[in-house]
């Protein structure tokens, strides 16, 4: 068998284990769920007050935003569902189960969200309008 061959053969075969791991490894997805608060730790919110949950959710909501697109992103390309979930679905199942517990905290804590500033314009200070001196 000539080398040309051979390592054609070899690289079909190694694409082909990627594409099978990546079909066995997105069937987790649905499964990523129910296990998230697994990888959570279910104290961490305890002690926190309203306040501090409600920045703890918006960034836990941006991060698993991020981590989405990161992992849809990766999909798009050669062997990117295998690469999705090694790099990325750790860290997407980690920040999901915090999220789910930050959200448990809030929901015992009966918190609200804080309502937009009424007035925005009062929050930035406001420049004094100054007229030029009149000229002699």
């Amino acid at each position: 068998m000539p080398a040309s061959l051979s390592l054609s053969l070899r690289l079909a075969c190694a694409v082909a284990a990627l594409v099978a791991a990546g079909f066995a490894l997105s069937g987790c997805a649905g499964v990523s769920e129910t296990i998230a608060p697994a990888f959570a730790d279910p104290a961490r919110y305890e002690l926190y007050d309203c306040k501090q949950l409600e920045a703890e959710r918006k960034g836990l909501a941006s991060r698993t935003v991020e981590l989405q697109r990161l992992m849809d992103k990766a999909e798009t390309g050669t062997g990117g569902a295998v690469v999705s979930e090694l790099a990325y679905r750790n860290d997407y199942i980690a920040v999901r189960g915090s999220a789910q517990m930050a959200e448990d905290a809030w929901r015992r804590n009966r918190c609200r969200e804080t309502p937009p500033d009424a007035t925005p314009a009062a929050a930035t200070p406001q420049r004094p309008d100054i007229k030029p001196a009149p000229k002699r």
